[in-house]
């Protein structure tokens, strides 16, 4: 629901509710109720409350669960939590079919493992290799 966002979001960036309701020209007050649900704001604050978050209006507005996890924030603009995928015992890892059709992944594609200290990342072979070769023309002009 939009108000377990507010307070999510609000938390995560260590903002009170008076610095949000500043930035968005209302009250303290009016903002607290937004929290609690008594109230939910129209949709020209609504638009600003996810401009300041850097989430869409979409997104601001619907909580997302996790498998094992429960509640999770809103995904950055541009960025997807699609949930949770149990690893096989062999490596197997089976992406989420919306996750699938949103990027156009099918049965088959190449793709790059990137990782850093806590996570993979899957990027399509192909456009892996076009941005390195754009990186070796350049370093090579």
């Amino acid at each position: 629901m939009l108000k377990d966002n507010l307070i999510m979001l609000r938390k995560l960036r260590e903002y009170s509710q008076e610095q949000i309701a500043e930035k968005i020209g209302i009250s303290r007050q009016a903002y607290a109720k937004w929290e609690s649900g008594a109230t939910i704001p129209d949709i020209d604050r609504a638009a600003l409350l996810a401009e300041v978050y850097g989430i869409t209006l979409d997104s601001l507005m619907k909580t997302e669960t996790a498998e094992n996890v429960g509640m999770v924030p809103p995904a950055p603009k541009g960025k997807n939590i699609w949930g949770t995928v149990t690893l096989g015992e062999r490596g197997q890892l089976v992406i989420p079919k919306n996750a699938r059709d949103h990027l156009g992944i099918k049965g088959g594609d190449r793709m790059i493992v990137a990782s850093d200290e806590v996570g993979i990342a899957l990027i399509p072979a192909e456009f892996f290799q076009s941005k390195m070769q754009e990186l070796m023309e350049k370093l090579d002009s």
